[in-house]
């Protein structure tokens, strides 16, 4: 009886001390507080951006001053009823801010989601064949990273002959990619030498079947910081391309664009400029702290102390 004991407690104290890859990613994760901040706040504008019709106190898209004729409403300073003040149309700030976020997390997302397609099967092509695949995959992306990010990013939106929030999509989408891709094909040319890809070639396994189910798992680690901290990058560039005149358009809540229309009342009224600049710095922030968070949890070579 005794025996049965101790062979359970064996078992037991055996089967605790065996954690899965990601359970203990997340466990370094947590005792990483910035980065849970970093986390947290990324949480929290995600769900600002979901529920952003029930939170936001007022359309930002409705202007008192033009629908209304009621200019007495315009730029005034921030209060109970608008915490943030009004811009010049009357239309109330906090809820244009709000707004913002979702516009803006929708673009880091479908951005990096478009980066993820074509980074991820270029990079594992160019990894897994070599040669002349390799080759001329590798000429393509170190073509694409040597235009500066911005630069390329606005040659793109000026093709177009109306900018807007869906044109960023596809042109921050086809620039994202080729760092995917190189960490991508990185791995996977690290990958294919493993035991269990010849063993899968030794069953009949297709190349398709191999790179996709075997292979493409086992990248997932660097795949998912680089595309945290890509979202991010996007959320910046989507700022400047409004800013600019090159990406969203009025009346569009986006916070470049209110920077944009904000840099002409700097000195009289310089919340225009504040509230936006201060809610991209923020989101931009978290996503970075928390990706840099996960590129330490995520480590294997991350050991605890």
């Amino acid at each position: 009886m005794e025996a049965q004991v101790e062979i359970k407690d064996n078992i037991k104290a055996s089967s605790e001390e065996v954690h899965s890859p990601w359970r203990d990613a997340w466990r370094r994760l947590k005792k990483n507080k910035i980065a849970m901040v970093g986390l947290y706040v990324t949480i929290a504008l995600i769900l600002v951006a979901v529920f952003a019709r029930w939170i936001a106190p007022y359309d930002p898209y409705f202007s008192p001053v033009m629908e209304e004729g009621k200019i007495e409403l315009s730029m005034q300073g921030p209060s109970l009823e608008h915490p943030f003040g009004t811009d010049k149309l009357g239309r109330d700030i906090f809820s244009r801010i709000i707004y913002g976020a979702q516009i803006s997390l929708t673009v880091g997302f479908i951005t990096q989601a478009i980066a993820i397609v074509i980074g991820i099967v270029l990079g594992a092509l160019a990894g897994y064949y070599s040669g002349l695949v390799d080759d001329i995959i590798s000429y393509l992306i170190n073509v694409f990273l040597a235009f500066p990010f911005m630069l390329f990013a606005i040659a793109i939106m000026a093709v177009f002959q109306d900018p807007g929030i869906e044109k960023i999509f596809v042109a921050l989408g086809l620039i994202s990619w080729p760092g995917l891709a190189r960490i991508v094909r990185g791995q996977v040319m690290a990958l294919k030498e493993e035991e269990y890809v010849e063993a899968a070639k030794s069953l009949g396994a297709n190349d398709f079947r191999i790179i996709f189910k075997h292979v493409i798992p086992n990248t997932l680690a660097p795949i998912i910081v680089t595309v945290t901290l890509g979202v991010a990058s996007a959320i910046l560039a989507e700022a400047g391309l409004s800013f600019l005149g090159l990406g969203a358009q009025p009346p569009t809540p986006s916070w470049g664009l209110m920077l944009s229309t904000g840099k002409e009342y700097l000195r009289s009224y310089p919340r225009m400029m504040m509230f936006p600049g201060a809610a991209i710095m923020i989101t931009v922030l978290a996503f970075n702290i928390f990706g840099d968070g996960l590129r330490d949890a995520l480590d294997p070579k991350m050991k605890d102390k």
